[in-house]
């Protein structure tokens, strides 16, 4: 009782400090099991729609969302790819944050690209290791990839501050620490700095989308997977709008743009997708950079079948993909059973992101200028 009366203090602490998704974490029964069905009917609606899309571990399950991780899976998992995992962190006047970094056994020091991967809310690095299998490719196809984790000191529930003012912009608050950990990997390791991304899910994928907006010139593709826009939001009130209705996207920089979103996803609706890509597209129109199409493929054999939008550029390069994964709800697609929030029935989402950015570099002379501005 003791505890619980704690859990409950805390909650309304946050909540008072306007830190709902923290105070629902906090909520004693409702941070690492889901709400039975039975129990559901006794909560008002209101509150349970805010419970399920803050936490989604404690409304209904998903479709394809994993409810029970086995602890210790994920960090065997990383330790049986044979790989390096080393555990780091990072400083600035923004705060710290840890990361994990994958260095596969094939890396003999040959510049090499760099994949950093942000989680969703409740997730840690390690699970997202786990679940995207992203370190598996990584040893497969040699490159780095890191994955930068969110302080419990910030957010209880591990949520990025994608929907914050003060983290929305360049050279401030998390958009500086995640540049500064993709910085400070490129300085200690051989990368090459024109095939530098970013891509995450949920919360994540919304930050990663905050990150090519306000550092389009350190990262050269982005992926946002069950994300929103930039600029969707900018409080705790027009977050919960915009994970229903998308909300109103800001101007942003026109980076190279992968974005997966499951048709059946309660939790951040699937407008967002089509936010996500309509904004890029509006970017890309203002800058006069008009593309062409979409070309759109539907498939999908042995698992769920999806629709992929494809927009090519004036090189005939493809600038944007948007995958429609028909029936998958809130999770990573094609993801691993081993992680949270995960489909193994849907197209491989990392596999695909990877190809996607594999097919698109930085201009050689901006990343060295970036990265200049960034040790000051």
């Amino acid at each position: 009782m003791h505890d619980n009366n704690a859990g409950l203090i805390q909650a309304l602490e946050l909540t008072k400090t306007g830190r709902l998704p923290d105070a629902l974490a906090a909520l004693p029964g409702l941070g690492g099991s889901y709400i039975p069905e039975i129990g559901r009917k006794y909560i008002p609606r209101a509150v349970i729609e805010i419970i399920d899309a803050w936490g989604p571990r404690g409304g209904a399950a998903p479709p394809g969302a994993q409810q029970v991780v086995e602890p210790g899976a994920a960090a065997a998992a990383a330790a049986a790819l044979g790989g390096e995992v080393r555990h780091l962190g990072y400083t600035n006047s923004a705060g710290s944050r840890a990361y994990d970094l994958y260095i596969p056994t094939g890396y003999t020091g040959d510049a090499v690209p760099l994949i950093v991967m942000l989680h969703g809310g409740t997730q840690t690095a390690a699970d997202f290791a786990a679940g995207t299998r992203m370190s598996q490719l990584a040893e497969e196809h040699t490159f780095l990839v890191a994955y930068p984790e969110q302080s419990r000191a910030v957010s209880h529930g591990r949520y990025w501050s994608w929907f914050k003012p003060g983290d929305q912009v360049r050279g401030v608050g998390e958009p500086s620490i995640i540049a500064g950990i993709t910085a400070e990997i490129i300085r200690n390791h051989s990368v090459d700095p024109t095939r530098v991304y970013v891509a995450g899910l949920s919360a994540g994928g919304a930050m990663a989308a905050v990150m090519a907006a306000t550092y389009p010139d350190l990262y050269a593709a982005v992926g946002v997977h069950s994300g929103l826009a930039y600029g969707a939001a900018r409080d705790v009130g027009s977050a919960f709008a915009a994970m229903k209705n998308g909300g109103s996207a800001r101007a942003a920089g026109v980076v190279p743009l992968i974005v997966f979103h499951g048709d059946n996803d309660t939790i951040v609706a699937p407008v967002n997708g089509d936010k996500i890509v309509a904004s890029s597209l509006q970017a890309a129109a203002v800058r006069g950079l008009a593309l062409s199409g979409p070309t759109t493929t539907h498939a999908g054999a042995g698992g769920r079948r999806f629709t992929c939008d494809a927009y090519v550029g004036a090189d005939t390069s493809i600038m944007i993909e948007q995958w429609t994964v028909h029936g998958s709800g809130h999770a990573w697609s094609g993801g691993s059973p081993l992680g949270s929030y995960t489909d193994p029935d849907g197209p491989d989402a990392s596999a695909e992101m990877l190809r996607f950015f594999l097919g698109h570099r930085a201009a050689a002379a901006a990343r060295r200028a970036e990265l200049g501005q960034l040790r000051r």
